[in-house]
């Protein structure tokens, strides 16, 4: 499972870096030479919202995630647990229907042959590997909400703890 989770945050850590080399020589091209990257910004929309979806989907296991804990604190471990567990369906849900409204909007890409503006490069397998993504994040939801419904793992992992180890 580490092994996933590292496949998975290494994908959105190399689309993240990508964004980030296009932007910059994009600026750089249009200050220095007064010629930017064709189409520098959907392509890094896009890869910005793989690196967001993957990133997300690393989270739907690691349980990294912002969290108050406020009320987890003050219960016992058992209500804990519940609360850990109702969160985690809250995830799992939420993840399940963002796939489904991002298979749509994959759909009606495909459909419309849409395309970015200089190139005309087809957007749908942007789109394609962004539902990716949240397939993989409602895959790593379901895997950590049977974990704790099992009791196998009741809380998150700290952000001291690696678990890459």
């Amino acid at each position: 499972m580490n092994q996933l989770t590292r496949g998975v945050e290494v994908m959105a850590g190399l689309c993240l870096a990508i964004v980030t080399v296009v932007i910059f020589a994009s600026a750089i091209g249009r200050y220095l030479f007064a010629y930017p990257i064709p189409d520098s910004f959907d392509i890094a929309r896009l890869l910005l919202g793989i690196t967001v979806m993957w990133g997300f989907a690393v989270l739907g296991f690691s349980g990294r995630h912002i969290t108050v804990d406020l009320l987890a604190e003050a219960v016992r471990p058992a209500f804990r647990r519940a609360i850990d567990v109702f969160a985690q369906a809250v995830l799992l849900l939420f993840s399940v229907l963002l796939a489904w409204k991002i298979f749509s909007r994959l759909a009606s890409a495909y459909a419309s042959h849409e395309a970015t503006f200089d190139l005309r490069l087809p957007v749908w397998p942007f789109i394609g590997i962004i539902w990716i993504g949240a397939l993989m994040a409602v895959a790593m939801a379901m895997l950590r909400f049977g974990m704790l419904a099992a009791g196998r793992q009741a809380s998150p992992i700290s952000p001291s703890e690696n678990i890459h180890d």
